[in-house]
């Protein structure tokens, strides 16, 4: 079994990049709720108190068992992680009079330690803080103050424990990685064996122990998700794997088709279904974006069993769940919580009476990607941008009809074909056109059109846990507005959208 960094979720919007940069340094990190137990220290090299919105003196504020970790591992707590154990062990925590947030510049570190070895004087952190550390206890020392905190970053006297008043995870703490590297692997001693080749190797001997000789049957997206399980899921069984990859009349313009054609190339047993009419029989007449997630996701299990059932003795049904549709689904409190709807995690009902496999759950898109790299799977396939399961049909705002659909189809076409043409699809993570509820007022010739307003986003990012706009230039996007209102009947209007998330969200349902 693979080492381990643990992560404690206390809710900071920066826990995932916490265990992101742990990651890069091929590294396996875990996130687990802060309420959830370490059920085991076996492989457990080191743990991580992540920041939090709340303050350790809320009524209810997150309190692990402090001392049950440092009786068996390394301890860093970061920001919310520091104050807690600050005030957990006698020292005295404060509200802030102004809240700390931004650019700040620790100076020499004061005391012979481990943590911010390399660290030069006056290296710029991150602070987000509305408490700060005032005193510490006698038993801590301190090793790095700023010019506004008298605590920036301490260390347990004879103890493996850190503290950090600011967020070494972000790229605006310059130096965060390296003293993230000196956690994981000066002071906890992580190998950094976490390679994409072992990582290959350790999940298809995985799936051996796992499936045996069963049958398993997939649902194709198209997508790098699931067209990477099915790889290391047909490495570790063959033909004991049948995919099934379903047109829901909501994929890109000739997408069946040609993904179709993309898994002969795997090998792959795949099955292809046309199911169109299904899809918008059940979407006909909604309009809420959760309630369209569900008819589609409905249909797709009622579609997907009808074929399961035809091939026989299957046990498992395979998904390509990764790590940010998990981290999504479950809140730090412990129950679920509704950001969106995922159609991945949840799986197909009890009534089908399969056990789940997903290889990917672990992961992250990025490193999916590089697990397809590792496999020898094309640059093309890898390279595609994520598209929403639910297709289109949370793309077209408002309700679904076919004749929507092959407008967006045209449009996102035109859209996505620009972006491979002018070089720049590489260079943006996802890029899609939104169909809206709006009409506008518009002129072709000598006519007045009353048409409809489309939407392109692009956004760059490396996991999709954060996002911003793509900065596209300005003669592309006016090339590609013109070509959709000259070429796409009913449309007469093109707007692109500026929001990152957060505050915003990716799709815009």
């Amino acid at each position: 079994m693979e080492e381990k960094i643990v992560i404690l979720d206390f809710g900071s919007q920066y826990t995932q990049l916490i265990a992101r940069r742990i990651r890069e340094l091929n590294i396996y990190s875990e996130i687990i709720p802060y309420h959830k137990p370490i059920e085991s220290y076996d492989h457990v090299k080191g743990v991580i108190l992540s920041g939090s919105p709340c303050s350790v003196f809320d009524k209810d504020s997150p309190r692990p068992d402090l001392d049950a970790i440092i009786e068996k591992v390394p301890l860093l707590g970061i920001c919310y992680g520091a104050q807690l154990m600050a005030h957990v062990y006698g020292g005295t925590v404060a509200k802030s009079e102004i809240r700390e947030y931004g650019r700040a510049h620790i100076g020499d570190s004061l005391a012979e330690n481990k943590l911010l070895k390399g660290v030069p004087a006056q290296s710029q952190v991150w602070m987000s803080h509305g408490d700060s550390i005032k005193e510490l206890p006698d038993t801590f020392e301190l090793i790095a103050k700023t010019d506004s905190i008298p605590v920036a970053a301490y260390k347990i006297k004879d103890k493996e424990v850190y503290g950090l008043q600011f967020h070494p995870e972000v790229t605006h703490s310059l130096d965060g990685m390296t003293i993230i590297k000196n956690f994981v692997v000066g002071v906890c001693g992580c190998a950094q064996s976490w390679t994409p080749n072992h990582l290959v190797d350790s999940i298809v001997q995985d799936l051996k122990d796992q499936l045996k000789d069963d049958r398993v049957v997939l649902g194709l997206s198209g997508g790098v998700d699931s067209s990477v399980s099915a790889v290391l899921i047909d490495k570790a069984i063959g033909q004991n794997l049948t995919c099934i990859f379903v047109d829901n009349g909501l994929l890109r313009k000739n997408e069946f088709e040609e993904v179709l054609e993309n898994y002969k190339h795997l090998g792959l047993n795949v099955i292809g279904v046309d199911a169109k009419q299904d899809f918008y029989k059940s979407l006909a007449g909604l309009t809420d974006p959760e309630d369209k997630r569900k008819a589609i996701g409905k249909t797709f299990i009622e579609i997907f069993d009808r074929e399961a059932n035809k091939i026989t003795n299957v046990k498992w049904l395979a998904q390509g769940t990764i790590y940010p549709d998990v981290i999504e689904s479950v809140s730090v409190g412990g129950p679920s919580v509704t950001i969106k709807s995922h159609h991945n995690v949840g799986g197909l009902p009890d009534k089908m009476n399969l056990k789940i496999v997903e290889p990917l759950r672990s992961l992250f898109k990025d490193e999916v990607r590089r697990l397809g790299r590792a496999l020898d799977m094309s640059q093309t396939l890898l390279g595609r941008h994520p598209f929403p399961g639910p297709g289109l049909g949370i793309r077209i705002l408002g309700d679904i009809t076919a004749e929507k659909v092959q407008i967006l189809q045209d449009v996102d076409h035109i859209f996505i074909q620009g972006l491979r043409d002018n070089g720049l699809y590489d260079q943006v993570w996802q890029a899609g056109a939104m169909l809206l509820p709006v009409q506008s007022v518009g002129v072709m010739g000598d006519e007045r059109t009353y048409e409809r307003v489309v939407a392109l986003r692009a956004v760059t990012s490396v996991d999709g846990m954060t996002a911003d706009w793509s900065h596209l230039p300005y003669d592309f996007l006016a090339k590609v507005s013109n070509d959709i209102i000259n070429r796409v009947k009913g449309v007469n209007r093109v707007v692109y959208d500026i929001s990152s998330k957060p505050p915003a969200t990716i799709e815009w349902e």
